[in-house]
């Protein structure tokens, strides 16, 4: 190991359970989305990585942007470190959480540490990376590497709403133009590739009566019904697809939510549902979104005393290696098995994330963090997320040798 090397590693230890506060911090203070009024975390954020003798840009989304989004406030942070000439690499990780739900044993906002794990909602999704990619970065600056390039850290709040008011506007207001980017992930994996996804509203539009009389009216609860029949018989054709990406099997769709109805009493007059189709990477998104529409016409065309419309909530690409994605890729698969000592595949996902707006405007993009080995274990999105603290610094030590490797020279 090279003396500098030495110092990084040694400073991140030294420093660990600084960082270990800081993520407690993070959960500590609520930022979900829905409803997604996250600017007061944002702001926090900030000061946080100000006290820890960083430059913060931060950047608030315009009002009509954010409410085009479904949020209330937006507000992106951005730390640029300079060490010397070259490549820009950004560390992207997002603040905003899902609504914690039901099922806790621990404080969804208490960052409660227990057996070697970290709780709370955001522990592992994301707001570990940016407690990974803040000390990371902390431990180049303080070693004094001798890099090419710079590091920024993109601190973001609507991963949960698609990612418009964050990666995607400081990509397009020209806020940010890296070279290089890296979004948050768990540890024993590189993932290089993740499912994009539809989401459709379906309104069913009927006519009331007394439910007394039903023939006098158009039940659209009846109706929204066959329709549901329609479409998982869709959904079953979609198990002869396959993708060629590892860790990524077959497109999904999944009926996730519904409602409707006036009264017990009547007839229904409306019905709707939201639907969640999982797109693969061999797949064209347009495509997909068309022949669900296909599949809506044809039906409201039998049953012409129904009307029957969709309306697109989001449609989200998937994402692929772009350009010089693989050597990245390996870099980072590179270190982890150095530190872990054992073999670190690269994969996909059959999620979506905020990684497909990087890779979309042409910049190299993986996906590597903080994390357990699986989504399943850190319990994502489910009661009692997680994060392994030993997890948490194997990460950090990676991520700061991946970025001493890539700016050193290596890419």
């Amino acid at each position: 190991m090279t003396e500098v090397c030495q110092k990084i590693s040694t400073w991140i230890d030294d420093h660990f359970a600084d960082e270990v506060a800081m993520l407690q911090a993070l959960v500590r203070k609520p930022s979900d989305n829905p409803p997604g009024d996250c600017t007061p975390h944002a702001l926090m954020t900030a000061e946080l990585l100000r006290d820890l003798g960083l430059d913060v840009d931060v950047l608030t989304v315009p009002a009509e942007r954010v409410s085009a989004a479904g949020m209330i406030s937006a507000t992106n942070l951005i730390v640029r470190y300079k060490f010397g000439e070259g490549p820009v690499v950004a560390l992207n990780a997002h603040g905003d959480v899902v609504p914690p739900g039901s099922g806790w044993t621990k404080d969804p906002y208490g960052a409660e540490i227990e057996d070697g794990w970290l709780y709370g909602r955001g522990a592992a999704v994301s707001k570990s990376d940016i407690a990974s990619y803040t000390y990371a970065l902390l431990a180049l600056k303080h070693s004094a590497a001798p890099l090419n390039g710079s590091v920024e850290l993109h601190i973001t709040y609507d991963e949960e709403t698609g990612g418009h008011t964050g990666p995607a506007w400081l990509l397009e207001s020209g806020a940010s133009r890296p070279d290089y980017a890296v979004c948050a992930a768990l540890s024993y994996f590189v993932v290089t590739a993740h499912n994009g996804c539809l989401h459709l509203e379906i309104k069913v539009s009927g006519k009331s009566a007394h439910a007394a009389f039903p023939d006098t009216g158009h039940d659209a609860i009846e109706t929204g019904h066959l329709l549901m029949a329609e479409i998982y018989k869709y959904r079953d054709t979609l198990r002869d697809k396959h993708s060629s990406v590892s860790g990524i099997d077959q497109p999904t769709l999944v009926i996730g939510l519904i409602k409707g109805g006036i009264n017990t009493n009547v007839v229904s007059d409306n019905f709707s549902l939201r639907l969640d189709r999982r797109i693969i990477p061999e797949e064209d998104p347009q495509l997909v979104e068309q022949e669900i529409l296909d599949l809506i016409t044809d039906f409201a065309d039998q049953h012409p005393a129904i009307t029957v419309t969709a309306e697109r909530i989001l449609l989200s690409e998937p994402f692929a290696p772009t350009g010089n994605s693989q050597a990245l890729a390996d870099i980072f698969s590179q270190q982890a098995e150095k530190r872990l000592g054992m073999t670190i595949p690269q994969v996909g996902l059959p999620l979506y994330t905020d990684a497909r707006l990087y890779s979309r405007a042409g910049i190299p993009t993986i996906m590597y963090g903080a994390g357990p080995r699986s989504y399943l274990e850190a319990n994502g999105h489910r009661a009692d997320e997680r994060v392994g603290l030993e997890d948490l610094r194997h990460a950090t030590h990676i991520i700061a040798s991946s970025l001493n490797s890539l700016l050193g020279g290596k890419l």
